[in-house]
């Protein structure tokens, strides 16, 4: 795209996907449903309706670095199938408003009713379930799992809480996205954008006011701890890489940066080894398009030892590498037909 194309895109009114089970013949919408849910959020199994027709339809506008999606549906049931996700977008947080209706989500051994205005987060890779027993409408603000991390350290303590959307933060928040969405066809491109990182500060605020206690740190700690783990996102393909490098580059003490990372149940090589995992995973669903084989992937983010990589990652991701990129050439040439 030229830059003159790029800039006249800009400054045009947002273009959202829309995906509707009205556009599907009745009898193909459950599969149709399960299969758009699948590429677009979580991979769920669904229970709709028996005494009224499946419906559901959203529109998907991308905002900057997260997705906003506005949905409507009648009732529907949906449980989270233990897969990894196929697609990097859908390693996320899912921050939910609710709109209208009853919206009911289990994660993490808690579960949480929303009224119209509440507000939940939830995480979309791990087990969990959403019921909803009539019509209902919502937003959902998908947010990168590390952007979240690095915005709220003990964010996934958070899962499956009531943020109240009738006062305070949480209503200033819920406000500012149900307006946010309204309005997205009344704004250019660049300015609804600009509105992302608003957002997402204001729902980082709502989710402060609801973390457990046990899981704050405080201002200092918080921040050391974003500056470790932007440190190793910066040094991640360095085969060196070690807790001696990032002490030094941060100006902290190995133990204390193990001690920072112990809140979150890991270590700093934990840490590394698990960021490099989900690197190598991201690029080899990539590898479609860049052509790139599998062992210089993992060569790229620091692995030298392609058995001890290939049983990592078939640990952790339930399927070896190879086997994932497989996969994500088969639905690729499947999306492509």
């Amino acid at each position: 795209m030229k830059p003159h194309d790029a800039e006249t895109e800009s400054l045009q009114p947002p273009t959202a996907i829309h995906l509707s089970t009205e556009d599907i013949s009745p009898w193909h919408r459950h599969e149709w449903l399960k299969e758009i849910i699948g590429r677009e959020y979580a991979h769920v199994d669904i229970t709709p309706p028996r005494n009224v027709p499946l419906l559901n339809e959203m529109d998907i506008y991308t905002w900057k670095q997260l997705r906003l999606s506005c949905i409507r549906s009648n009732a529907i049931k949906l449980k989270r199938l233990p897969q990894e996700p196929l697609l990097s977008s859908q390693d996320a947080y899912f921050g939910v408003v609710l709109l209208s209706g009853e919206y009911m989500l289990e994660q993490a051994g808690r579960e949480v009713f929303l009224s119209p205005g509440d507000m939940t987060i939830y995480d979309a890779t791990r087990p969990h379930r959403i019921t909803c027993p009539g019509s209902f409408s919502k937003l959902i603000v998908s947010i990168p799992r590390e952007l979240m991390r690095q915005k709220l350290a003990g964010v996934e303590h958070c899962t499956a809480m009531k943020i109240p959307g009738s006062k305070g933060i949480g209503a200033v928040a819920a406000d500012f996205m149900r307006a946010s969405a309204s309005q997205a066809t009344g704004m250019s491109q660049l300015a609804f954008d600009a509105l992302s990182d608003n957002a997402l500060d204001l729902f980082t605020l709502a989710l402060q006011e609801i973390r457990p206690p046990t899981s704050q740190l405080s201002r200092s700690r918080s921040l050391s701890l974003y500056n470790i783990k932007a440190c190793v996102e910066k040094h991640l393909a360095h085969p060196q890489l070690d807790s001696q490098m990032i002490a030094q580059a941060t100006g902290l003490s190995s133990r204390y940066i193990n001690e920072l990372l112990a809140a979150e149940e890991t270590s700093l090589m934990r840490h590394v080894w698990e960021r490099r995992l989900e690197k190598t995973h991201q690029d080899i669903l990539g590898a479609c398009q860049t052509g790139l084989a599998v062992s210089d992937i993992a060569m790229k983010w620091g692995f030298n030892d392609l058995s001890h990589f290939s049983r990592a990652f078939k640990r952790k991701f339930g399927l070896s590498p190879r086997a994932l990129k497989a996969q994500a050439q088969a639905a690729k040439a499947k999306s492509d037909a």
